[in-house]
């Protein structure tokens, strides 16, 4: 029998989404949530930068391999299709997955591409954001922690910040997770955590999507972050969130 088909009619819900979540290989469902974003009418565009913005060359080499052999698509068509714009651009060179990978840290490239991205933003008027996304798309993301603390010597300002003034939306959001990445990767997962289940109702896709596609990489480092930024544990925000099977599955995951 098939087990997945069994579980289909035997589960529904969150339980559901979250145990199908559990059964599928890492890459494969990195692939199906970028396909289910980008999927029918209208695009869950913060899936999209969640995904590709904050994987590993090797990891976005074998999503984008995987969705072409389960998919029969061409995923850089896909988002050519979905997006537009600098959003478009930055997304079809985060699949290329060439990001340098040297962690050694080159202090005057730093220097230079911090010089070069206050003159494309902050320096000028307009916005050149192809320069932005050179800068954030290809230097490792070491090499990127060492161009944020000379622009902030530069600019007098975080480059975080200066994002936010120069851009807006969804390319914002990608070029602010790409740098929060190279900062501090398990932080953005806290955060997008968080917010998942900060206010009225609860974002169980994310909530699932994160914890599974995490809980073997480095959901500890993740768990610790949000205590420090929160106060308040991932597992106790879980459980006041959440109810029966689902709550006690997801504590399961997260090892409470």
């Amino acid at each position: 029998q098939d087990l997945i088909k069994d579980l289909k009619s035997e589960l529904s819900g969150n339980v559901e989404e979250l145990i199908l979540a559990l059964f599928m290989p890492g890459t494969y469902y990195d692939a199906w949530s970028l396909r289910h974003a980008m999927k029918g009418a209208g695009t869950q565009e913060r899936v999209l930068i969640e995904i590709l913005c904050t994987r590993t060359n090797q990891e976005i080499r074998e999503i984008v391999n995987c969705y072409k052999s389960e998919f029969g698509r061409d995923i850089e068509q896909d988002i050519r299709a979905d997006t537009s714009g600098h959003f478009e651009r930055l997304l079809v060179s985060m699949c290329q997955g060439n990001r340098d990978e040297n962690q050694t840290v080159d202090y005057q490239k730093a220097q230079e591409d911090a010089q070069r991205l206050y003159q494309a933003g902050e320096g000028k008027l307009g916005t050149d954001e192809s320069c932005f996304n050179m800068v954030l798309a290809s230097r490792s993301f070491p090499q990127l922690k060492a161009t944020v603390e000379a622009y902030s010597r530069i600019a007098n300002r975080d480059l975080l910040s200066s994002i936010d003034r120069e851009f807006s939306g969804n390319v914002e959001r990608g070029l602010k997770t790409i740098l929060q990445c190279a900062l501090n990767r398990p932080a953005f997962f806290a955060e997008r955590l968080y917010y998942s289940m900060k206010g009225a109702g609860t974002d169980d896709s994310t909530l699932i999507r994160i914890i599974v596609s995490r809980s073997e990489i480095d959901l500890v480092q993740i768990k610790q972050m949000f205590t420090q930024m929160y106060q308040k544990t991932l597992a106790t925000m879980i459980a006041s969130d959440t109810s029966g099977d689902y709550r006690r599955l997801l504590l399961a995951i997260v090892g409470q």
